[in-house]
């Protein structure tokens, strides 16, 4: 005998789910209809476990998301219950992948399970903020709203990843197309017109024979040097994952001039949404910290929030207990502090959000106009050094003649 779940409807009209032992699916619809019940459903348990891994590996995209949580949130507001949201979005969804997980979600609910822990089974699709986030909505009444603010907050975050991307793309395009030109000519152009010299007698210039040897050393071993850098590659992405390896790592990244600075903001403004949509939601401050620190990527700054959480729960307000650390941004620290004089946290934390991506924006931006020409005059200077070790043995042989 094989466990079915299914999906009826009953002489009311009602929709009924349940489990149901058969021999065979044909066997379960057949039992069904003895009981007076219409299947709409009826899948293997194990069937269904297999697809429902399948689609808990794969993850939901940011775009994807921040639609569906929008949508899920307008509905809510309308008077739907979930289930009948969740029904809405499956039928209207066009992507195969959104209506399986949509489903999935739905049946666990049907099963009996909250809205949070339906979300459970798809960690992947369903950062842990989310999940908090919908839990504080379930428990406060307020679902409906809280699904508004968190497409507020993944509109916000896919925003300022979409212009990061449109802001490098040009920059990577030059470097790309540089790096090819002077590849191109280290490997094809000049070794044929070097060698018209290397036939003669003359001495060729200190900055010719480098460009030579250079030029023979790609053409000879260049594969061979690719295949090194890119395992070299992997080899660092292997052992970053040691923490205390990628301790030092991040806090050498954080200590860069530019870089540092603009890496600590990022994870900041994660922060400080984070704990404003949780603030606001009604989460617990220990719960939304440690949902905090989930969303931060540099490990300092992780383990700091880590180190406030503690002192937070000995009884630290939370401004001095980050304070303590020097790791977040004095902007952010002083607004924390003003919320937490004030009782208007979530609000201030918003603001501070808000204001650190707009630097995040506008440092982005200024780095990517000054990017631009320093690549043009690098790739300028590699065309300088070709053309003059071409042109001096030419320049001297036309000094010998005279």
């Amino acid at each position: 005998m094989t466990a079915f779940r299914y999906r009826a409807l009953d002489a009311a009209g009602r929709e009924t789910p349940g489990v149901v032992e058969a021999d065979t699916a044909r066997a379960a619809r057949a039992l069904l209809r003895e009981r007076g019940l219409f299947p709409l459903e009826v899948s293997s348990v194990g069937q269904e476990a297999a697809g429902k891994r399948k689609v808990s590996r794969r993850k939901l995209r940011a775009a994807d998301l921040t639609l569906l949580t929008r949508q899920w949130g307008t509905l809510l507001a309308s008077g739907l219950t979930v289930e009948q949201a969740l029904a809405a979005l499956i039928e209207q969804s066009e992507s195969e992948f959104l209506r399986q997980l949509l489903a999935g979600v739905r049946s666990e609910i049907l099963s009996g399970y909250s809205l949070r822990a339906a979300l459970d089974r798809y960690p992947q699709s369903f950062d842990a903020l989310y999940r908090a986030s919908v839990a504080a909505g379930e428990k406060s009444g307020e679902l409906s709203l809280v699904m508004n603010q968190l497409a507020d907050y993944l509109d916000r975050r896919h925003a300022l990843r979409a212009k990061t991307f449109q802001a490098l793309l040009y920059p990577l395009i030059v470097a790309t197309i540089a790096l090819l030109v002077i590849v191109g000519l280290m490997t094809y152009v000049v070794p044929q017109v070097v060698s018209v010299f290397q036939q003669g007698r003359q001495e060729l210039p200190l900055l010719t024979r480098s460009l030579i040897v250079v030029s023979d050393l790609l053409r000879a071993w260049g594969w061979l040097m690719l295949l090194m850098l890119g395992g070299a590659f992997l080899a660092a992405r292997r052992a970053l994952r040691a923490k205390a390896l990628r301790r030092r790592w991040d806090a050498w990244l954080l200590r860069l001039p530019l870089l540092g600075r603009h890496l600590r903001t990022l994870d900041a403004t994660r922060f400080a949404s984070t704990l404003a949509i949780l603030a606001g939601s009604g989460v617990p401050l220990l719960a939304a910290l440690e949902a905090g620190r989930q969303v931060i990527t540099r490990l300092p700054l992780a383990e700091a929030v880590a180190t406030a959480a503690e002192r937070v729960r000995e009884g630290l307000p939370l401004s001095r207990a980050l304070a303590t650390s020097g790791q977040f941004p004095p902007l952010l620290i002083h607004m924390i502090a003003n919320g937490e004089a004030t009782g208007r946290l979530d609000e201030l934390l918003e603001r501070a959000a808000r204001l650190q991506q707009a630097e995040l924006e506008n440092r982005t931006a200024t780095l990517t106009t000054l990017l631009e020409p320093v690549l043009l005059l690098v790739m300028g200077g590699f065309v300088l050094l070709i053309v003059l070790a071409v042109m001096q043995p030419i320049i001297e042989l036309n000094t010998l003649m005279k």
